[in-house]
């Protein structure tokens, strides 16, 4: 896997939306890394501090300011960069702020996909396009085995209906406009990817597991965890970029071989309960840190969601590199190395980047 990136994304000029976000942030260091030529498109830097700020990501490559649902500014943005690929990840990734505000879940996570795609189908540079969605993406039946890409979308809460509806509006775009029986005319191949929890160094949102662990132990809190037992699969951030990063290359290389839905999970040993992975974490940190844990009443959210990724292993050749325990560790090694040494953090960024290829087979 680490062989076949090498050369291609070298020149290669590539759109992310959504580049200001925890994920965005690691793919647009990863691309730079790689020799691509990069635009990044992102509404504000969602969070203060941001992986985004702190790791330098801005320098060398064009940033725009600008909401995905600003179809006029989205077009023009695209059409002057003219890129090989785009990678959609700009969304409202919060589950219980889907809860507080569903009216922008709704118009960011599904107008927002379709204004996306509908500029690209006027772009004649754009070859590939993957839109990322999210596991929640599924009508969740808390089944025991893994969801597979021709599973039903569906989603009890807001953002988890959202993220349904953006695969259905690729669908409905791959199908009407993308088709691949009219590959050769339209030349655009575009893909999904579903990915489960991710975790690492830089993630600062509110009401996500780790960054809100992360900040309790850094006040001398103790931690109040909501769901204890509640299963997720865990992974570190740089697991499903490698995915996304392989499943846009082999999009340009091989074109309809390879739309269509993508899981992208972790091995089930890293499918864990919330309760484990703070324990977990607490270990890694390593100091005299407190939590407790509460299952009273929440906004809803699943109790067991896993992926099958069977069909990225086989046909992508993309298989998890990290066990939870080293997500955790370089997760609290990043967070660390913020609080005590914050100007060191796009050079361990970029470190845990490389130590992560030497990893990929």
């Amino acid at each position: 896997m680490r062989e076949s990136f090498a050369g291609f994304y070298n020149k290669r000029r590539v759109f992310v939306t959504g580049h200001t976000g925890f994920k965005g942030a690691w793919l647009c260091l990863w691309l730079k890394m790689l020799g691509a030529e990069v635009c990044g498109y992102s509404f504000d830097i969602p969070t203060n501090p941001s992986c985004f700020s702190l790791a330098n990501v801005a320098d060398g490559i064009v940033s725009i300011n600008g909401d995905i649902r600003n179809y006029e500014l989205l077009e023009k943005s695209i059409q002057d960069f003219k890129p090989d690929i785009v990678i959609h990840m700009a969304a409202q990734s919060l589950v219980r702020r889907s809860f507080e505000n569903p009216v922008d879940t709704f118009s960011t996570n599904v107008m927002g996909t379709v204004h996306l795609l509908d500029v690209v189908r006027t772009i004649e540079s754009v070859r590939a396009v993957v839109n990322v969605t999210s596991d929640k993406c599924y009508e969740n039946q808390e089944w025991l085995w893994g969801y597979r890409e021709n599973d039903p979308m569906g989603g009890y809460d807001p953002y988890s209906s959202s993220k349904g509806c953006s695969e259905l509006v690729s669908s409905a775009y791959l199908r009407s406009f993308f088709n691949p029986g009219h590959y050769e005319q339209h030349r655009v191949a575009l893909a999904s990817a579903r990915a489960g929890n991710v975790i690492g160094g830089g993630d600062f949102a509110e009401d996500r597991l780790i960054p809100d662990v992360f900040r309790a132990f850094s006040n001398g809190d103790s931690v109040h965890i909501r769901s204890p037992h509640a299963i997720r699969p865990w992974q570190h951030v740089l697991e499903p970029l490698a995915g996304y990063l392989l499943l846009a290359q082999r999009l340009y290389i091989e074109g309809p071989r390879f739309i269509g839905g993508w899981n992208f999970g972790p091995h089930d040993e890293s499918v864990l309960e919330v309760g484990q992975v703070v324990k977990q974490f607490a270990g890694c940190w390593g100091d005299d840190v407190q939590w407790t844990m509460d299952d009273g009443n929440h906004p809803h959210e699943a109790a067991l969601l896993k992926l099958d990724c069977s069909k990225a292993r086989t046909l992508l050749g993309w298989t998890p590199c990290l066990n939870v325990n080293q997500a955790l560790e370089w997760s609290a090694i990043w967070y660390k190395t913020f609080r005590d040494h914050s100007d060191e953090l796009q050079v361990l960024s970029l470190d845990q980047i490389r130590q992560y290829e030497g990893l990929m087979i």
